[in-house]
């Protein structure tokens, strides 16, 4: 299944205690919170082009499945780490401490970043 299109976040789950956990400040988990980022993924083949907006902020990671890549954290530190494809339909990986899982299901993308106890679930729609 392809990940190719834009997909505007519907809701997300655990935002405040996740970001706490993180160590954001209290000001810019109030200021993210309720600001709908919008994500372009570009697949070709196993290469992925994955941008998120989010107010002002642009996170931007490019990556091959099962290869090394640096990829931006949800905190903007830079870290080495591998995709991995589960079935055809799910990406894996681990950025530091957070595991991120982010699995297509038609026009549906759900990505849940887990750190220790602590899971942050998004849903986004494709426009």
């Amino acid at each position: 299944m392809s990940f190719n299109g834009k997909f505007e976040l519907q809701s997300h789950e655990n935002f405040e205690p996740f970001m706490k956990a993180l160590g954001l400040s209290e000001e810019l988990i109030e200021k993210g919170k309720d600001i709908k980022s919008i994500s372009d993924i570009v697949q070709n083949g196993k290469k992925f082009k994955v941008t998120v907006t989010t107010g002002s902020k642009v996170l931007t990671n490019e990556f091959t499945i099962g290869e090394e890549a640096m990829l931006e954290s949800p905190t903007g530190e830079k870290v080495k780490a591998v995709v991995q494809m589960e079935g055809d339909n799910k990406l894996v990986t681990n950025l530091n401490k957070i595991k991120s899982i982010t699995e297509i299901n038609g026009d549906i993308v759900t990505n849940i970043m887990t750190l220790g106890d602590i899971s942050y679930t998004r849903i986004s729609k494709r426009i």
